[in-house]
C-alpha cells in the first residue's frame, strides 16, 4: 500500500494501522504506546470516583448518594448481579416523586469517564428539557446499569438516564454511556433502553450527548416506550440549534496509531 493511502487511513481510524516493525517486532515507539493504553484502561476500571467533587460540579441541585449490593471494586467485578440491585437499606435514601426524569450517575467500569463527562452531559442535558419534573440526581458507587431500574421504581420516576462508565478499550479509556429507560422496573432486558455511547473527548461531545439525550427523552415521554421501538429521527437542523451549554468543543486528537474501540456491539458490559 502507497505511503499516502496510509496516511489517509490514520486519520479516518483510531485502529493501530501501518505501525512499521523492527526486526520481526514492533518499533519501540508503538510498543509503548500500546503498553501505555492498556494501562489506561486498567486504571479506569480499578479506579475510584471522587463523587464529592462530581457534587460541587452539580450544585446547586440535589445530589443523593448510594451504593450497590457490592460491597467493594472487587465484588463488583466479580459479580455484576449486586452491581444491579441497591444495599440493604440504600432505597430509604431516595424521595419519592412522582418525577419525569431521574439521572443516575453510575461508577461503572471508567472512573475516568464519570469524572470527565457525566456531569457536564446532565447540566446541558437539563437545559434542553425545561418544563419536566427533574428528580434529585443519583450518585451510585460500584453500580451496574440495572441499578437505575430499581432507583426510578423507587422514586416513581417515569424516564431514567444511567450515566455509566463504559468498558474501556485501548483507543479511549474514559468513554461514557448513557441508557434511557421509560417506566424503568426491575427485571427489564436491555432492549427495553435507548442507549448513546462514545462520550468521550475524541468522541460524541457532551453537549451534543444533550441533544440527543433530550430528544429521546420527550419522544420516550410522548410514546410511552424507549428500547428498539424507539428509534432516534431527530434532523440534524433540530440538533445544530439546540439551545448552547457553553460547554468547551473537544480539543483536536492524533488520531494515528489506536486500538480501534469496540463499544457499540451493545452487550451488557456495564
Amino acid at each position: 500500500m502507497r505511503d499516502d493511502a496510509l496516511d489517509m487511513l490514520r486519520r479516518m481510524t483510531r485502529a493501530r494501522v501501518a505501525l512499521g516493525r523492527c526486526g520481526d517486532g514492533l518499533p519501540t515507539q508503538a510498543k509503548l504506546e500500546f503498553q501505555m493504553a492498556h494501562a489506561l484502561a486498567r486504571d479506569a476500571v480499578w479506579g475510584r470516583v471522587n463523587f464529592a467533587s462530581i457534587a460541587a460540579t452539580l450544585q446547586p441541585r440535589e445530589v443523593i448518594r448510594i451504593a450497590s449490593a457490592a460491597a467493594d471494586r472487587a465484588s463488583y467485578l466479580r459479580r455484576p448481579d449486586l452491581g444491579r440491585r441497591l444495599a440493604e437499606g440504600e432505597a430509604a435514601k431516595l424521595p419519592s416523586g412522582p418525577f419525569d426524569l431521574v439521572f443516575v450517575i453510575a461508577d461503572g467500569l471508567s472512573a475516568d469517564a464519570i469524572e470527565s463527562h457525566a456531569a457536564a452531559a446532565v447540566i446541558a442535558t437539563e437545559k434542553r428539557l425545561v418544563g419536566l419534573a427533574i428528580g434529585p440526581v443519583v450518585l451510585a458507587s460500584q453500580a451496574r446499569v440495572a441499578l437505575g431500574d430499581e432507583v426510578g421504581t423507587t422514586m416513581g420516576a417515569r424516564l431514567v438516564a444511567v450515566l455509566i462508565g463504559e468498558r474501556p478499550g485501548l483507543s479511549a479509556a474514559d468513554s461514557l454511556g448513557i441508557y434511557l429507560t421509560f417506566n424503568p422496573t426491575p427485571g427489564l432486558r436491555d432492549s427495553a433502553r435507548n442507549c448513546i455511547s462514545n462520550i468521550h473527548g475524541h468522541g460524541l461531545a457532551p453537549d451534543r450527548a444533550a441533544d440527543k439525550l433530550a430528544w429521546l427523552a420527550r419522544e420516550a415521554l410522548r410514546r410511552g416506550l424507549t428500547g428498539i421501538a424507539l428509534k432516534e429521527a431527530a434532523p440534524d437542523a433540530a440538533l445544530d440549534t439546540a439551545a448552547p451549554t457553553g460547554l468547551p468543543e473537544a480539543a483536536p486528537r492524533d488520531i494515528s496509531h489506536e486500538v480501534t474501540d469496540r463499544k457499540n456491539d451493545r452487550r451488557e458490559w456495564t
